[in-house]
Order: C-alpha cells, then structure tokens, then sequence
C-alpha cells in the first residue's frame, strides 16, 4: 500500500512492520515506540538523535531505540530511499532471552545511528526478504534466525553512563504517560511545572533538554503512538481520534503523517484492519 512514496509491506512475524520508502520529505522531531533498523538503499540523509548528528548514505545501516528523539532530512535534491523493519520491544524480549540473563529488551540499544559494514548491510537484506516474502511454501524459521543473528550482532547492554531524566521532570512526564488523552487546557502547563516544584518557564526548558521535546511535542507524540495501536486492533478511524486525544480525525491525519510518513487509513488499509 503506497501513499508518497511510503509502502507499509506485510510482514511474516507479528511485531514486525516493515518500511518501504523513497521520498525527499523532511521528518520532524518524533519518536517511535519500537526498535528500529534499516537500511539506506539510494542518497543520503542527515539526522540528529541523543546520540549526535550523522549523516548515513547508500549502503549504510540506520537504527533508532524505542522512545528515542530523532529528525530525518534528506542530503541533496534527490531524496533518498531506504528499507526499515520496526520491532515491538515484546517482540525482541522474545528472541534475546535465551542469551540475555533474564533481562528484557529495556536493558539493550542500539549504540550507533548510522553503521557502515557490508557485512550487516547483506545480512540485512536477507532480513528484509524472510520478513516479507509471500512464499506460502515457506516457513519463518529463516527469518527468526536471520533476526536473532542481525539483532545479535547490533543491540548492546544499555549504557549504565547515560544521563537520568531529573526526578522532577520524570514525575511530570509520568502524568502525561498515565493520562495522555486528557484535554489540553491552558493550566496544563502550570500543573505540569507545579508537579516539577518549577517555574513554567524553567520546567519548559528542563523537559526538553531532558526528553528532546517539549512537553506539547511529548503530549503528542504519546497520543499519535496510541493511535497507531488502536488503528492495529482495527478500530475505526472516527474512534480512534477521540480516544487519543485529538480534537478531531483530521488533527490526527495531519500528525501521523509527519511522523510516519503515511495517513491513518493507508496505514491501516496495509495492516488489513480497514
């Protein structure tokens, strides 16, 4: 299913969407709540995450961690072009437990936005095949273990060095995780910077130094990622809206867009659930 260049492919394994994209737009700060990897097929983009500014050109590995803040603009007049697999985080505690010790899929990331290894960029396009190859006569256990071999060689113990979110921040920053399809009001702001013990002013800087976003950005990011979860379990569109959060279903098109580059309902005439 294509809209702008943007083909959402049906995958073999359940938490596993797969990405097909050739397109000049310019992505926004946002978020996914999966892992992500990739691969840069055609051009070249430049992106800025927590862990620095990268360029990543044909040939090159991408990768982004569930919750991590991350733009995407293009190198050139060309565009660019790449393949993207995006993970549940459930979906990867299931292969990595057998070698993890216990631990989830919280306890790894990705270290590297951008890698340059032919190696990885083969093994990649083997992944990309298995997962969506419509072969009825075949079975997924070549794409299990073309995953668990790709995921082996690039996830990583999480640093225990990285900066915490401040107490105060985090504090706020659960009240709109628990609640993110409460109305916003213009007392939304002092609530939040009251939870914080904060000025307005101070709490507005001190979340996004903290999150990579403000908190409006941040509001909205958790309300697009619980429609595109809705839209999974094939509610309809009109429904969807209201129970995220947005005013209205155009509100969220216009958010789901930027974020994931396709419409509500191209994406959830992809998962088959429209």
């Amino acid at each position: 299913m294509k809209t702008r260049q943007f083909t959402l492919l049906r995958c073999r394994r359940e938490g596993v969407e797969a990405v097909a994209a050739d397109t000049a737009r310019v992505f926004g700060r946002h978020t996914h709540e999966q892992f992500g990897v990739g691969l840069i097929a055609r051009g070249a983009q430049k992106s800025a995450s927590g862990r620095g500014v990268v360029e990543a050109g044909a040939g090159d590995i991408i990768t982004v961690n569930p919750g991590e803040v991350h733009d995407g603009t293009p190198i050139g007049d060309g565009g660019r072009s790449w393949r993207m697999l995006y993970l549940d985080p459930v979906t990867v505690d299931d292969l990595v437990s057998d070698v993890a010790e216990g631990r989830t899929a919280s306890a790894f990331e990705f270290t590297a936005p951008a890698i340059r290894d032919p190696r990885l960029a083969i093994l990649f396009r083997r992944l990309f095949q298995a997962m969506t190859c419509r072969d009825a006569g075949q079975d997924g256990l070549e794409a299990d273990e073309t995953l668990l071999l790709f995921l082996g060689s690039l996830l990583r113990p999480r640093s225990e060095g990285r900066p915490s979110v401040p107490a105060a921040i985090a504090s706020a920053r659960a009240l709109i995780d628990d609640d993110p399809v409460s109305p916003v009001t213009l007392t939304t702001l002092t609530t939040l910077a009251r939870e914080a013990g904060l000025s307005r002013y101070q709490f507005l800087r001190s979340f996004a130094r903290a999150t990579g976003l403000t908190p409006h950005a941040y509001l909205m990011q958790r309300r697009i990622h619980r429609a595109r979860r809705l839209i999974g379990r094939g509610m309809r569109l009109a429904d969807v809206a209201a129970a995220s959060g947005f005013s209205d279903q155009s509100h969220m098109t216009r958010l789901f867009v930027r974020s994931f580059g396709m419409a509500p309902g191209t994406y959830a005439k992809a998962l088959g659930s429209a």
